[in-house]
Parts: structure tokens; C-alpha cells; sequence
């Protein structure tokens, strides 16, 4: 099953982001490797700078995919205000 995450950064924690962006990608890049990543990237604000972060993974369980999440350098390092974690079903445009 799919699950999403919607994360929310706090405020003002964009150095926190570009800190911990090589291990962020470098955990994501392992679950890509390992077939769980399906889609990741930051939301952007008005500035045009990240302030949050939508990831879409596969997982058999909510609890699963939390943990999951949960092991993100990104929440590891505390950037998120909030993370909403969702099943999620790919209709349109799904890889084959």
C-alpha cells in the first residue's frame, strides 16, 4: 500500500533543511534503491524556498510507513512543524 507524507516545516527552519539535505537525499536514495520511494520533493512558498516536503512511499501498514518517516534526517534533525501520514492511491500517470 501507498502512504504519503506531508510535512511541514517549522518556521523559520531553513537552515535546518539545507544542513541536513545530504542525508535526507542519501536516506532517500537507499529506499529508492530498496524499490519503497515512489515520489519525493519539497513544497515551495511564495519565496520560492522550500518549506515543506511531500514523500510517497510503500509500506504494509500506516505504523509501517510512520516509522519510516520517522527515520527521515529531516525529522530526525526536527525541521517538521507537522507530518500528516495518509494512505494514498496512484491513479493517473502510475509507472508501469
Amino acid at each position: 500500500m501507498l502512504f504519503a507524507a506531508l510535512c511541514t516545516d517549522k518556521e523559520g527552519a531553513l537552515q535546518i533543511r539545507l544542513d541536513t539535505r545530504p542525508t535526507h537525499v542519501a536516506y532517500l536514495d537507499d529506499l529508492n534503491a530498496r524499490g519503497i520511494l515512489k515520489i519525493a520533493g519539497p513544497f515551495l512558498g511564495e519565496d520560492g524556498k522550500p518549506n515543506g516536503s511531500l514523500v510517497i512511499i510503500e509500506a504494509e501498514t500506516k505504523d509501517a510507513a510512520t516509522a519510516i518517516f520517522a527515520e527521515d534526517p529531516y525529522a530526525k534533525a526536527g525541521l517538521f512543524a507537522s507530518v500528516d501520514v495518509k494512505a494514498w492511491n496512484w491513479v493517473f500517470n502510475k509507472p508501469e
